[in-house]
């Protein structure tokens, strides 16, 4: 594997490893030092708060959830040997899980943190990088990073407080 390959991975490694579990010590990119990331804000929030719905119309935290676990399982599979698993994706669908039990939600966070540390693996193991593996290993992270601050942001419009959104202030890092 060459250098090039090597910083890649450990790059886009730690932007995963920062969103999905937080900066580790103070090297942050992305969140704030201290912040919980994806997966400690969605085990702060109730499954009665990730199924309601900011506005009339609008989606919930559990439909960017589901969103979110549909596209690395996706990921996954392709990582797995499937070599377009996009070609019949369904993306309506993944947005359709709006209201969860707390059974359903616990669940869900559970497939959503397994299908993470897959594709972190996946990121930290594989050698065979083009620019089109690259990009899309790369939109992972903004993807998720996207989907994190739209939940933050429906927490936001609810007036609900978390304990794992506490430590993060709306617009303190650039």
């Amino acid at each position: 594997m060459n250098a090039a390959v090597t910083v890649f991975q450990r790059a886009l490694s730690k932007l995963l490893a920062e969103i999905f579990d937080g900066p580790p010590g103070d090297e942050a990119y992305l969140l704030n030092p201290g912040d919980a990331g994806l997966l400690g804000q969605l085990d702060s929030i109730p499954a009665s708060a990730a199924s309601a719905r900011p506005m009339p119309g609008k989606t919930t935290i559990a439909a960017h959830v589901d969103h979110v676990y549909y596209g690395l399982a996706l990921l996954n599979r392709w990582a797995g040997g499937e070599t377009n698993p996009w070609g019949d994706a369904d993306w309506s669908a993944s947005w359709k899980r709006s209201i969860v039990t707390e059974d359903q939600w616990r669940l869900l966070r559970g497939n959503l943190r397994q299908a993470a540390r897959i594709w972190q693996s996946v990121i930290k193991t594989r050698a065979d990088w083009n620019d089109t593996t690259a990009a899309g290993a790369l939109s992972s992270a903004a993807h998720t990073a996207y989907h994190l601050g739209a939940i933050r942001q429906i927490l936001a419009a609810m007036n609900i407080t978390c304990s794992a959104a506490d430590s993060s202030t709306p617009g303190s890092n650039p």
